[in-house]
C-alpha cells in the first residue's frame, strides 16, 4: 500500500503520487513567521534534514493580518530607560498563569531574534544614530515596542521565506496534516492529505514542530483570516497537553475585510454609528455616556487599550466594546466606523473639553483639527493606505465593525525547549501556549521567534533515530484506517454548513461574553458530534472533513476550560466575562453583563486540559516560577563548551 518515496524532487507545489512516504528529519508545519524560522534555524545548523509542509503557502495569519501600527515587543535598544532580561521576563511573568521559564526565555531570546529580523530586512525604524527607538504599548511598563508598520508580520514572514528560499528548504505545499504518528509514545511521522484530491502523504520522522497559528477556525465573529484555520487539535489527538484556553484576546475589527482597528483608528475620534434594518442611524455611544466629550475620551483611550479587559468593563476603555456588542448581537444592529465627518454633528472639535490624556496626545501629534479622516492621514497615513489597498476607500464610506477573536493566548503546553508532553513534538508561534491572562502587545511575535530558535535548539542537538521502514509501514497503515474509519464515504451532511454552524455557535456562547449555561449545552451537543463520523461524498471532501473535525475537537477542549473555569474559580478575568447573577452591573447595561471579578488567586495556577479514551479531563497546576538568578560564568562556559546548554 505504501511506497518510499525521493526527496530529491522539487515538491513546492507539485502534486504527489499516491500513498507515497516521505523520509525527513524533521517537518516543519505551517510556513508562518515561526515556521520558516524554526525551518531556517535548522536548516542553518546542518544536522537535520528539515521539510515544511503546509495548507497553503499564503494562508497564514503573520502573513494576511495586521492592525494600524503592528506591534513587535523586544527587550529595549533605545533611549535612556534602564531595562533587562529579568525585568521583562517579569513583566511577561505578571500577565498571570505564565510559566517563569518561558517568559525568561522570550525576554534572554528576544534582541536576537528581532536583531536577525532586522539582518534579514524587516524594515524595523532607527533614528539617526542607530537606535531602535520604541514606544508603550498596552500592558507594557516600558517603551519596548517597535514597528515596521501595519504588516509588521507579513514583512517578517516575506523576509524569513526569502532566507527559507536561498537555504533551499523543501516544502510541501497543499498538503493538510491530520495525525501526528507515534511509537512507544514518541514522534515517528506525520500523516497528511491532500487538500485537492483527499489522498494521503506520510512522512517519516523523528520530530514535528507545529507552527499553524491560533485555533482561528471556532469562531464565527473573527479578525483572523479566513484562510486562517489552525490545526491545534492535531496536537490533542496526539496526547499533548492543552493550557489556559479560556484566555482569548477580543477586541474591535472590521468585518470587510477583515482588520483590527485599533490604535490610531479610534484615536483619531472617528463617528460610531449604528444602522438598523430599515437603514436608521445613531451614534449610541451618546445615550450611555451623555456628554460628547466624555465619549470622545473612552473612544480615545479605546485606542491605547485596545483588547477588551473585563477589568475595564465598568467604567473604563471596554465599555466601548460592551455597546458595539449589546448594538450587534443584543439589538441586531450593524455597526460602522465613520471618518467623514466629526461626532454627534460637531462641525469642529474643542480638543481642550478632550480628556487631558487625548488633548496632549493629539497636540503632540499635530492633529487637532479637521474631520476623523484628516487626523488619521496626519497621524498614520499607512493606515489609510492599507484599507485603500484592500478596495476600501474611507473617504467615500463607513467602515463595518463587530467583536472579534483577535489572539489566543493559551494553546498547547510546551516546557523551556517549546516541546510538548510527547517526545518529539514541539510548539511553536501563537498555537503555543505562553502566554497567559494578558500580555504586552506584541509579545506575540516575539514569542513565536524565540520558541521557533529554542525547538531547533532542542532537535539539532537531540540523536533520536528514524523508525525502522518496516514497522512505519504498519505505523502509517493503521493511521490511514483510523482515517478511512472517521471519515467514511457516503451520505452525510454538508461539511461546510456544519462548519458554520459550529463555529457561530462558539462565537454565541464563548466569546467575550460568557453564559455558563449556553457554553455546557453547546459542549454536550460538540462531544456528541464527535462520536459520530462525517460521512463524505468522496476523497476530495476529506480535507474540509478533517478541518471540520479538528474545530469541533478544539472548541470542545476550549469549551471544556471555560465551563470548568466557570465552576471553579473565584470570578470573571482577562478578556471575557463570565456572566453571574450576583455580580456588578455596569451603569446602564443589560443584566446579560452582570458579572463578579476575580480575585487573582487563580494567576498563580494554569489551567491544562488533555484528552484521554475517557473524554477530556481538567487539571490545575502550579505556574512555573521565574528561574532563579545564580548562574556562575565559568561554571555556563563549562556547560555551554560541553554540550551547548542544551538540557
Amino acid at each position: 500500500m505504501w511506497t518510499a518515496a525521493s526527496t530529491s524532487g522539487d515538491c513546492k507545489g507539485g502534486a504527489m503520487s499516491e500513498k507515497i512516504i516521505v523520509d525527513y528529519d524533521v517537518i516543519v508545519v505551517g510556513t508562518g513567521a515561526a515556521g520558516y524560522q524554526a525551518a531556517c534555524r535548522l536548516t542553518r545548523d546542518g544536522r537535520k534534514k528539515t521539510a515544511m509542509v503546509t495548507e497553503g503557502i499564503r494562508r497564514g495569519t503573520s502573513r494576511n493580518t495586521g492592525s494600524d501600527k503592528q506591534t513587535y515587543y523586544k527587550l529595549g535598544l533605545g533611549g535612556s530607560a534602564a531595562d533587562s532580561v529579568r525585568q521583562m521576563a517579569a513583566d511577561l511573568f505578571a500577565g498571570g498563569s505564565v510559566d517563569g521559564d518561558n517568559a525568561l526565555c522570550e525576554a534572554a531570546l528576544s534582541a536576537r531574534c528581532f536583531l536577525n529580523l532586522c539582518e534579514l530586512g524587516v524594515p524595523f525604524p532607527v533614528n539617526r544614530y542607530g537606535e531602535y527607538v520604541g514606544y508603550k504599548t498596552d500592558h507594557d511598563p516600558y517603551a519596548r515596542a517597535t514597528s515596521a508598520g501595519p504588516l509588521t508580520s507579513k514583512f517578517m514572514t516575506e523576509a524569513l521565506e526569502k532566507q527559507a528560499a536561498a537555504l533551499q528548504i523543501p516544502i510541501y505545499d497543499g498538503l493538510l496534516a491530520v495525525e501526528i504518528l507515534k511509537s512507544g509514545g514518541e514522534v515517528c511521522g506525520l500523516l497528511c492529505v491532500d487538500t485537492k484530491t483527499g489522498e494521503t502523504v506520510c512522512f517519516r520522522c523523528t520530530d514535528v514542530v507545529l507552527a499553524t497559528g491560533g485555533p482561528a477556525g471556532i469562531y464565527a465573529d473573527s479578525v483572523y483570516p479566513e484562510s486562517q484555520c489552525g490545526s491545534s487539535g492535531l496536537a490533542l489527538a496526539a496526547g499533548a497537553a492543552m493550557q489556559n484556553l479560556t484566555e482569548w484576546q477580543f477586541g474591535l475589527a472590521s468585518v470587510a475585510p477583515r482588520w483590527n482597528v485599533s490604535g490610531t483608528y479610534m484615536q483619531v475620534l472617528p463617528r460610531l454609528v449604528s444602522r438598523d434594518e430599515t437603514g436608521q442611524e445613531r451614534e449610541f455611544l451618546l445615550e450611555y455616556f451623555g456628554d460628547p466629550y466624555k465619549a470622545l475620551s473612552m473612544l480615545f483611550l479605546k485606542g491605547y487599550q485596545w483588547p477588551f479587559d473585563s477589568w475595564k468593563a465598568l467604567h473604563g476603555s471596554s465599555v466601548i466594546d460592551l455597546l458595539v456588542y449589546r448594538e450587534t448581537v443584543l439589538r441586531h444592529r450593524r455597526v460602522y466606523l465613520d471618518y467623514r465627518t466629526n461626532p454627534f454633528g460637531l462641525e469642529t472639535l474643542d480638543f481642550s473639553r478632550l480628556s487631558p490624556e487625548a488633548a496632549d496626545y493629539l497636540r503632540r501629534a499635530d492633529a487637532s483639527f479637521g474631520t476623523p479622516l484628516a487626523r488619521l492621514e496626519r497621524m498614520n497615513h499607512p493606515a489609510v493606505e492599507l484599507y485603500r489597498s484592500k478596495g476600501v476607500c474611507l473617504e467615500a464610506e463607513m467602515l463595518e465593525i463587530a467583536l472579534c477573536a483577535q489572539h489566543h493566548n493559551g494553546g498547547i503546553s510546551v516546557d523551556h525547549w517549546w516541546q510538548t508532553r510527547v517526545p518529539g513534538l514541539f510548539a511553536a508561534g501563537e498555537c503555543a501556549g505562553t502566554h497567559g491572562v494578558t500580555r504586552p502587545g506584541g509579545s506575540a511575535l516575539n514569542a513565536g521567534q524565540v520558541g521557533a530558535l529554542r525547538a531547533a535548539q532542542w532537535i539539532s542537538a537531540e540523536t533520536r533515530q528514524p523508525m525502522a521502514e518496516d514497522a512505519f509501514r504498519a505505523v502509517a497503515s493503521a493511521a490511514e484506517k483510523r482515517l478511512e474509519a472517521r471519515f467514511p464515504v457516503g451520505p452525510g451532511a454538508d461539511c461546510a454548513a456544519r462548519l458554520a454552524a459550529a463555529r457561530r455557535r462558539m462565537s454565541d456562547c464563548g466569546g467575550a461574553i460568557r453564559d455558563d449555561a449556553r457554553m455546557k449545552q453547546a459542549l454536550a451537543e460538540l462531544l456528541a458530534e464527535l462520536e459520530v463520523p462525517i460521512a463524505i461524498p468522496g476523497p476530495a471532501e476529506r480535507a474540509l472533513a478533517c478541518r471540520l473535525y479538528d474545530t469541533l475537537l478544539v472548541q470542545a477542549a476550549v469549551l471544556t476550560a471555560m465551563t470548568d473555569f466557570g465552576d471553579t474559580a473565584d470570578g470573571t478575568r482577562g478578556s471575557a466575562l463570565y456572566t453571574d447573577n450576583r455580580g456588578e452591573l455596569a451603569p446602564g447595561m443589560p443584566e446579560l453583563f452582570r458579572f463578579r471579578q476575580e480575585s487573582g488567586a487563580s494567576r498563580n495556577q494554569i489551567q491544562q486540559v488533555t484528552r484521554t479514551d475517557r473524554g477530556f479531563c481538567v487539571s490545575w497546576r502550579p505556574v512555573r516560577p521565574i528561574p532563579p538568578e545564580d548562574d556562575v560564568f565559568e561554571t555556563v562556559w563549562r556547560r555551554y563548551r560541553e554540550n551547548g546548554n542544551v538540557e
